[in-house]
Order: C-alpha cells, then sequence, then structure tokens
C-alpha cells in the first residue's frame, strides 16, 4: 500500500469527490416545490385551527336562538361528505394517470373530482340557503357566527380547488405533461386530499359533537 493511499484510505483527493458530487446534488424542483406547498399548505391548517378554535368557544353562544341540534340535517350532510370522499380517490385516479401519462385517465379522473365537488358545493350553499330562510342567518347568534365562518371558510377552498381543477384541465389539453404540468398536479392533488381532511374534521367537531342531541 502506497503512502498516499494510506494517508487517504477513501480516495477523497482520487475522484471520490466527484463520485459523490454526482450522487448527492440538489434535489430536484418537483421535491422543492412539493415541499414549499406542503409549508403553504401547514399555515393553512393554521388558519382552520383558529376557526375551529373560535366555534369550539361559542358552540353555545346561541343567545336564545337554535342551536346544531336543532339545524343540522344528517342526511344532507351523509351525501355532502361522500362527494368530498369520493372526490378525492377520483383526484388520486388523477394523478396516476398524469404519472403515467394518460390524458383521457386524467382528464377523465378530473372530469369526476369536479363534479363530485360541485355536488358537493351545491349541497352546502343549500344547506346555507335552507339556515338564512329560517333567521338562522350568521348575525343570530355568536354560535352561527362562528359556524358559517367555520364551514365557510372551508366551501371558498373547494370554490377555488375547483377553478384550479379547470385550469389544470385546460393546460394539459393545451401543454401536454410537461414537467411544470406535473409540478402543478402534484401540489393541487395536496391541495384537495387537505380539503378533505379538514372536512372530516369540520364534519366530526360541527356537525356530529355540535348536533347532538
Amino acid at each position: 500500500m502506497s503512502a498516499t493511499h494510506a494517508a487517504d484510505p477513501h480516495r477523497v483527493g482520487h475522484g471520490g469527490g466527484h463520485e459523490r458530487s454526482k450522487h448527492d446534488g440538489p434535489p430536484s424542483k418537483r421535491i422543492i416545490v412539493g415541499y414549499g406547498f406542503w409549508i403553504f399548505l401547514l399555515s393553512d391548517i393554521v388558519m382552520f385551527a383558529a376557526f375551529f378554535a373560535a366555534y369550539a368557544v361559542l358552540s353555545k353562544q346561541t343567545a336564545g336562538g337554535p342551536g346544531g341540534p336543532q339545524l343540522f340535517e344528517r342526511g344532507s350532510l351523509a351525501w355532502e361528505t361522500a362527494c368530498l370522499l369520493l372526490s378525492s380517490f377520483a383526484c388520486g385516479m388523477a394523478s396516476i394517470g398524469a404519472e403515467a401519462r394518460k390524458v383521457w385517465m386524467f382528464q377523465g379522473a378530473m372530469a369526476v373530482t369536479f363534479l363530485l365537488g360541485a355536488g358537493f358545493l351545491g349541497l352546502e350553499l343549500r344547506e346555507f340557503a335552507g339556515l338564512v330562510a329560517q333567521g338562522a342567518g350568521p348575525q343570530r347568534s355568536a354560535f352561527l357566527s362562528a359556524f358559517f365562518s367555520l364551514v365557510g371558510c372551508h366551501g371558498l377552498h373547494v370554490t377555488a380547488g375547483l377553478l384550479w381543477l379547470l385550469t389544470m384541465m385546460a393546460q394539459v389539453t393545451a401543454k401536454g405533461f410537461r414537467a411544470d404540468i406535473q409540478r402543478r398536479i402534484l401540489c393541487f392533488s395536496l391541495f384537495w386530499h387537505a380539503l378533505d381532511i379538514i372536512w372530516v374534521g369540520v364534519f366530526t367537531v360541527v356537525y356530529l359533537m355540535g348536533g347532538a342531541r
């Protein structure tokens, strides 16, 4: 064994560092974008946590008006939840189609996602209109103000998601599955699944626990 090899057993000075630089480079832009979008989602979840906290504090402040047990319809809520959960599954199928670069699979699954998301939104708007017609609008009590703020904020996010979904469908039609389009599809998928998780929390805290008689 030469003196040089003994002093440098891992051959750092003989190409080892160059080999590591080939394998240990910076992460891909797809990973960086996904990581950054997760940070955005976490900040959004913090905002929803504040709405949940406000609802928990104000849920009994009905000012002598109706509470959750008198207002919430379990049947309509079951359909809303089914629509959103199924839309999340369809969104996952769209992501698989995008990875496989199958336009028909992606566009079909995204269309189903849109229809189910729009169905969820329609049922929610119907619920809000019914409450207002009963005189149980957000100005009626602190409880209803917190309810409309929390559930309405989630509904606004679903609306934004539907508009984003249509944009992604148009971009894939016009530009195909380019690398930047794939990154946007990844971010949309993360956003839509996060809305699903938040809805599970809303359904449990607001409707199941708050609507128990």
